[in-house]
């Protein structure tokens, strides 16, 4: 399977990172293509600009420096997106990732029957792995505003019953090394089995 794996942390020490570089190595033992794309290292700019929005709806005006993230997307056939949530939700680089990519033409066509018409069917899968300060109770409490933009806005965007696997370490801040440990073995066990 063609995976296209999307990481958003600023520290190359990080646990995300050792998370991305968990799934990345996971991914390739089962055998899957696996194309990374690193939003803080790539330098992604995650701003719509005035220009850019002007054209937002002209579906052959693409602009240049999301080229490369479009063909990406448009290649895979899983989306795997591994980051920290901060304030309830992905980071502002990764929103701003949705935000500039998946944009009229590449991933939805408006008008018809359906007021968004899915364009990333290819995309079968969606696996989240990240990690929460909160516990999950509190999660349940304000909604789990991440999950649901990824479940009703992203997966309706793809393939028809596009499956959604939510890997995910509540509690982070107070968690031990033990603790995260056999969190990166879930991690590991759950994609081995894609």
């Amino acid at each position: 399977m063609r995976v296209l794996l999307v990481h958003c942390h600023p520290r190359a020490d990080s646990f995300s990172a050792s998370l991305r570089a968990t799934a990345v190595a996971t991914l390739e033992a089962a055998g899957h293509e696996v194309e990374i794309i690193d939003l803080y290292a790539q330098n992604f700019d995650p701003r719509l600009s005035g220009d850019e929005r002007g054209g937002y709806y002209d579906e052959a005006a693409i602009p240049p420096d999301i080229a490369g993230h479009v063909a990406a997307l448009r290649r895979a056939e899983m989306l795997v997106l591994v980051y920290p949530t901060w304030w309830f939700g992905m980071p502002a680089m990764l929103k701003g990732w949705f935000d500039r990519v998946w944009r009229p033409g590449v991933a939805f066509a408006l008008g018809g029957a359906r007021v968004l018409q899915p364009r990333l069917t290819g995309i079968r899968r969606i696996t989240v792995v990240t990690t929460y300060g909160s516990p999950l109770w509190l999660l349940w409490l304000v909604g789990w505003p991440d999950r649901r933009m990824v479940k009703r806005g992203i997966c309706v965007l793809c393939a028809p019953r596009c499956r959604l696997d939510w890997i995910a370490l509540t509690g982070m801040d107070g968690v031990t090394q033990t603790a995260r440990e056999r969190f990166v073995g879930r991690v590991r066990r759950k994609l081995a089995r894609v």
